[in-house]
């Protein structure tokens, strides 16, 4: 899309979708891999003479004088930056003003809430988010667009705010996977080229949570590792070992316990300033002990030894997105059960729309690769294009872009 097509779209539709904290109605690109190419980035990277307010009201008048590191490289590489998206709360839980563009009175997930809304209401091509929990995947799938959680430090952080500094990790919202490739390959530092593989063996990873999924979701998995098997895919199941059991808690207390640190002085500084679910986040945190985060950070550091282990025997994992489609009601941004484990791990995951109810909402699973095995990833993701265009071939979903269109 260009950027009059945008600008058209978002008159039509912010009023209604809420997904916009700044614009710049007279921005303007430059030659390169990625011209033309609209970008809307998170409200906690900075974005040269624009706000950076964190999503909070402490931070109003806060504006940045340089671009985030990440900015600057797709800047050069030719994009738009159109402006700032909604984020929730220091990429927290407080959720912004946006709406789900599948259906309004839905959350669209958070915390990139924003960036995950333009890009699946073609108001922008792409957008940068953040993910410390589940604030890439989650709201991609409850908004019904492609988004990237690349491997942990791939994309710098220079310029982005920092929440837990073993967790954070910069991706991607994009319209189709040619767009999301060429941005991953201006941004990260090894962006090698990859073919795809034509038969992939592809292991159905429930995780140690999948009685959390509903009943669509599972079904929806199922359905589509079926898919794949049918178009001569190797599809088999894979139990992950009991040490991975506890990690999505220690996620949990590592996340909460490295936010408290980070970001308490502002608890404390600014008490009547911040959300409920701030304040509560960041108390837990600073009660939990030292030996209590070790231990959880031992637990993760082993279960990323363990990694090899578990793609021994196959190329991807499959594994929902979320618990089901996105929640009604604004007060909150659901749940990220389904991403911690994978934060924690550091493994690169593309999480992906795969079905449509019929009142609109998607449903959304994602692929996971090996630790820095992100291109093969974005590679392959070609290979299983025509069962996941036959599906949104089959519900008719009018924004679905997942191939090159």
């Amino acid at each position: 899309m260009g950027l009059q097509e945008c600008l058209a779209r978002i008159d039509a539709r912010d009023a209604a979708v809420h997904g916009w904290s700044h614009l710049d109605r007279a921005a303007q690109g430059g030659a390169g891999p990625l011209a033309g190419t609209v970008l809307g980035v998170k409200d906690v990277i900075n974005v040269a003479g624009m706000p950076t307010t964190h999503g909070s009201t402490i931070f109003a008048g806060n504006i940045a004088h340089h671009d985030a590191a990440a900015v600057a490289r797709l800047r050069a590489a030719g994009v738009i930056v159109l402006g700032k998206t909604v984020t929730a709360e220091f990429a927290t839980y407080s959720p912004g003003p946006t709406v789900n563009p599948c259906k309004a009175g839905h959350t669209p997930g958070g915390s990139s809430s924003g960036s995950a809304a333009v890009v699946a209401d073609r108001q922008a091509d792409i957008a940068l988010g953040t993910q410390t929990a589940g604030s890439i995947i989650r709201p991609g799938s409850f908004c019904g667009t492609l988004a990237f959680k690349p491997s942990f430090g791939r994309y710098p952080l220079g310029g982005v705010l920092e929440t837990a500094s073993s967790l954070d990790t910069l991706g991607l919202f994009a319209r189709n996977m040619e767009l999301l490739t060429r941005a991953d390959s201006v941004l990260a530092d090894d962006a090698h080229s990859c073919s795809p593989r034509a038969v992939l063996r592809i292991g159905v990873c429930r995780t140690p949570i999948w009685d959390q999924a509903g009943g669509e979701m599972q079904h929806a998995l199922l359905a589509f590792a079926e898919q794949l098997r049918k178009a001569g895919h190797i599809v088999s199941d894979v139990d992950l070992r009991p040490e991975f059991d506890g990690l999505t808690a220690a996620q949990t207390l590592i996340h909460r316990y490295e936010a408290a640190r980070t970001l308490g002085h502002i608890r404390n500084t600014h008490p009547d300033k911040v959300s409920d679910a701030f304040r509560t986040m960041i108390d837990s945190g600073a009660a939990d002990i030292e030996v209590d985060y070790q231990q959880c950070r031992a637990l993760q550091n082993e279960c990323i030894a363990l990694l090899p282990e578990v793609f021994d025997a196959v190329d991807l994992l499959l594994a929902p997105a979320a618990p089901g489609t996105a929640p009604e009601g604004l007060t909150a941004t659901g749940d990220p059960v389904f991403q911690r484990m994978w934060t924690a791990l550091g493994t690169p995951c593309l999480g992906f729309p795969v079905e449509w109810r019929s009142d609109g909402l998607p449903l959304g699973l994602q692929l996971i690769a090996m630790r820095e095995h992100d291109r093969q990833l974005l590679a392959d993701a070609a290979t299983i294009r025509a069962p996941q265009a036959a599906v949104v071939r089959y519900y008719q979903y009018p924004f679905a872009d997942w191939g090159h269109g």
